[in-house]
């Protein structure tokens, strides 16, 4: 097969590539350019696209002897994600970059144009493993990265290699390093590719602007404290509320609710956390064909966030697909814009994804839930 392979310049990525050099593919690799300003070095562990992931990757390419490019993706990536990112935080969500890039880049603008060039496949340095079209967990649960993978659809899986999801982190360094790749020990990437300072709040601020708002007390109503924007809080949220005294009863408060139209920030306790039911829009089911009806599975609301058991629902409203999940037993920190993946527990051969869909609306009414014992899938954490 003519296969593309997407070389970051990590150390995933370049083993990605070298497996499918091995296992006989044409392989062609490329370093997407996705910033118009990018740095010339990266600073440890923080953001990625630099300059300097640019030549590390080139050199892998050499040591393999493959063909290389820089594809310039630049400004499909600030219209189709940064400002994505940025809207939905202005909106009062908390949404997850990683979930919109495989979305409508890596997945999407990429392989379209991987196909058009006539390749068949497109791999990448995933921890994710493929198995007659099935999407499922990596070998490596701490690596595993199936759920930023679980919003594609049955057609681009049919044309996605995971080349290292059979494997754990730390052998992929190790194969690196006799392989004289001089990424083996080039640290991961962490936080957000496009705000390498890792500062969140202060890149949204620079975007949105100040719009100020009241923080609320969500049993008195009271006005607690001011803040800037809606922005600066996301669901389940701890610190920084600009409140310099405790709750009455003398536990923390939390972000409860945010309403961007008034912008009021809800603040109370745990309690108020608590959610039995979600409502997730833009669905997508990796078999391509929803369930005839409810099916039992288990739920994962974070990247890196345990599983739920819960009973899910394909629903078509105002003609556009959604899930309906109902929670055998509550979930915290349910935030809108995250993604809601449903998984299917399989011990022997790793989780199965079966589809997602990113949360719109959650419900803490117990009654909205299911019993747990009518729910028996697997394990839970």
């Amino acid at each position: 097969m003519r296969v593309l392979a997407a070389m970051s310049g990590g150390v995933d990525s370049s083993v990605a590539a070298a497996r499918a050099v091995d296992a006989g593919h044409e392989v062609v690799g490329v370093h997407l350019a996705l910033s118009t300003a990018p740095g010339a070095l990266r600073t440890g562990s923080r953001g990625c696209c630099s300059k300097e992931d640019a030549s590390d990757a080139r050199r892998v390419a050499d040591v393999l002897g493959i063909p290389f490019y820089v594809w310039d993706f630049a400004d499909r990536f600030k219209d189709d994600v940064i400002d994505e990112f940025v809207d939905a935080y202005a909106a009062g969500q908390t949404p997850n970059p990683c979930l919109t890039c495989n979305e409508k880049i890596k997945f999407s603008a990429l392989a379209q144009k991987a196909v058009a060039l006539g390749f068949d496949a497109l791999a990448t340095g995933h921890y994710a493993r493929l198995a007659d079209g099935e999407l499922r967990r990596a070998v490596d649960e701490d690596k595993d990265q199936s759920y930023v993978l679980a919003v594609l659809t049955a057609e681009q899986l049919g044309r996605a290699m995971f080349p290292v999801g059979d494997t754990p982190k730390g052998e992929i360094r190790a194969e690196a390093a006799r392989r004289g790749l001089a990424v083996a020990e080039k640290p991961d990437s962490h936080d957000i590719c496009f705000i390498p300072t890792g500062d969140t709040r202060a890149f949204l601020g620079a975007h949105i602007g100040i719009r100020p708002g009241a923080v609320v007390d969500a049993d008195t109503g009271d006005r607690l404290a001011e803040h800037d924007g809606v922005h600066g809080f996301t669901i389940g949220q701890r610190k920084g509320l600009g409140i310099d005294a405790p709750a009455v009863d003398g536990r923390p408060r939390y972000v409860t609710d945010i309403d961007p139209e008034s912008g009021t920030v809800t603040v109370g306790s745990a309690s108020h956390l608590d959610v039995w039911s979600i409502t997730a829009h833009r669905a997508v089911w990796t078999s391509g064909q929803p369930p005839a009806g409810p099916i039992d599975a288990m739920v994962q609301v974070r990247a890196h966030g345990g599983l739920a058991p819960v009973r899910a629902t394909p629903v078509i409203r105002d003609g556009q697909p959604m899930i309906d999940i109902a929670l055998a037993r509550p979930l915290t920190g349910v935030a809108r814009g995250q993604a809601a993946v449903l998984y299917l527990p399989d011990d022997d051969h790793g989780d199965l994804v079966i589809g997602s869909g990113r949360i719109s609306s959650t419900d803490s009414d117990p009654a909205t839930g299911v019993r747990a014992e009518a729910v028996t899938v697997g394990h839970d954490a």
